[in-house]
């Protein structure tokens, strides 16, 4: 089972690997767009990065990328270059700004509505149970008494 877990796992790292025709001579600057790779999201895949997506549009994203690093553009020319061609969605960490608080603010509104809820729970998990009438309590005294319970 085992060399069939390192045969595959070997063969995805391969085929995650950058193709010949991707990797930059420079090597500071293939440096560079693979962080710019992991910072920029595929918009086709949404949840994957470029650099870790196979799909047609993100091989020309990375092919952009590396464009706009050898023309001379710094790491933030790039990602804006990126965003104004994609928007603010291209970004894996989009900005805080209106149309984004929402986006920004779902984890916190997620965990004190689960707070609540867990709390609302417990409370009514506390509440004393309903009290039985004079009959009731009468037939239960005399079941625990006949099963010698009491």
């Amino acid at each position: 089972m085992k060399p069939l877990l390192i045969a595959i796992s070997s063969f995805l790292l391969v085929a995650a690997a950058p193709g010949p025709d991707e990797i930059m001579d420079d090597p500071a600057l293939e440096q560079r767009a693979m962080s710019l790779y992991d910072q920029l999201r595929c918009v086709v895949c949404q949840s994957q990065s470029i650099g870790s997506s196979d799909a047609p549009l993100a091989v020309d994203m990375r092919l952009v990328v590396r464009e706009r690093l050898l023309a001379g553009d710094d790491d933030r020319a790039v990602l804006g270059y990126m965003q104004e061609r994609y928007g603010d969605y291209v970004l894996m960490r989009p900005p805080l700004q209106a149309n984004t608080l929402l986006l920004w603010g779902m984890p916190f509104i997620f965990v004190i509505g689960g707070v609540l809820l867990a709390f609302r729970y417990v409370r009514a998990q506390d509440k004393p149970g309903e009290t039985l009438s004079k009959t009731d309590q009468a037939k239960a005294d005399s079941l625990m008494k006949e099963e010698g319970l009491e």
